[in-house]
């Protein structure tokens, strides 16, 4: 329905003339008339307040579709750091309410994490912000340091903190429901290694080796993480070493195999590693990632201008590869070139 013919319709709902509803957003009676006859579109800064006075969302007065809404409500979480409350509230109604319609339940429920995230994400920069300064207020005291862990994901010394049993716990059970498919294999896999339980990673490894898509490759780098968990770095180093006589050029090993070195502090191989990866990718547009690995390895070593400078290549590569004009990734990319060419 046009925008115009939704107006009218709502105007007649709420008992409202052209006059009346022209008063009360502060306009002349003559702009309703031309709204409802499509000579002219109300300003966006109106929107607002219209819907605030039929008593629905500014979604509604176009008449779109749930497909519609739902993609909306995922284009302003990408291009927006934070949403108004009452912007949360109306999106988080909408989706829950989704979630008895059995076409859009897949898609509300991704959105519903998708919008708590966000939030979190907005809320975790507040705590960070907060705890810092207390900390540099009271740095012999421990009060917002575990705060602080949380919000950015810091690393925490209490082992019954640390370690990821729930989460081993839940992709446990995922495998067990899904036994064909291979990302929660590798979820769990990743998770057992973070907690050095190596022999459970290692006997699940035969059943993700079996799935028909499996790349060889993934095998044989958790086999060299397996025997890092072991503490066994040269038989890890051996493996990798093998795999890249093997698959000198493979996309695949290349990245693999740079995440390897970067855990291991071998940075100059890394970062080699990483922009080989980079640079035989033949997807497009290509992904950030190694980019991004880059740049947090020149920060780690204080070559703040080779940081900045990587970052400038994300902004490229967003802008020319991506296409993207506006958007979250793209604003958090600009930041962390302006602040590394000040620390430069």
């Amino acid at each position: 329905m046009e925008l115009g013919k939704k107006i009218r319709q709502l105007r007649g709902k709420a008992a409202l003339t052209q006059e009346q509803l022209a008063e009360r957003i502060g306009i002349g009676a003559q702009a309703v008339s031309k709204w409802e006859n499509a000579a002219s579109m109300p300003d966006i800064a109106l929107l607002p307040r219209l819907a605030e006075i039929f008593g629905v969302s500014i979604d509604d007065l176009f008449d779109l579709t749930a497909v519609q809404r739902m993609n909306r409500i995922e284009n302003r979480m990408d291009i927006e750091d934070e949403l108004p409350q009452e912007v949360f509230r109306e999106y988080e109604d909408f989706l829950k309410g989704q979630l008895q319609d059995e076409t859009s339940h897949k898609r509300a429920t991704e959105l519903l994490a998708y919008l708590y995230w966000h939030r979190m994400q907005a809320d975790a920069r507040r705590v960070g912000t907060y705890a810092k300064e207390a900390i540099r207020t009271a740095p012999g005291e421990k009060t917002c340091q575990w705060m602080l862990n949380m919000a950015e994901g810091h690393a925490v010394w209490d082992w019954n903190l640390a370690n990821h049993h729930k989460a081993i716990d839940f992709y446990r059970q995922l495998v067990k429901d899904n036994p064909g498919v291979r990302l929660p294999y590798a979820w769990l896999i990743d998770n057992l290694l973070a907690d050095h339980r190596a022999d459970e990673a290692e006997a699940l490894l035969p059943q993700y080796a079996a799935l028909p898509d499996v790349n060889p490759i993934l095998v044989e780098v958790y086999r060299a993480h397996i025997a890092l968990a072991r503490y066994d770095e040269p038989a890890a180093d051996r493996i990798m070493e093998q795999l890249g006589e093997q698959y000198p050029d493979d996309f695949v090993y290349l990245f693999e195999a740079a995440q390897y070195y970067a855990r291991k502090c071998d940075y100059d191989r890394a970062i080699s590693l990483y922009e080989r990866s980079f640079a035989l990718e033949t997807r497009r547009p290509r992904y950030q990632d190694e980019l991004m690995a880059i740049a947090e390895i020149c920060e780690i070593r204080g070559d703040y201008r080779g940081a900045a400078d990587t970052w400038g290549r994300i902004v490229e590569l967003l802008e020319g590869e991506w296409g993207i004009t506006e958007d979250v990734e793209l604003q958090h990319a600009k930041r962390e070139q302006a602040r590394l060419l000040m620390k430069a």
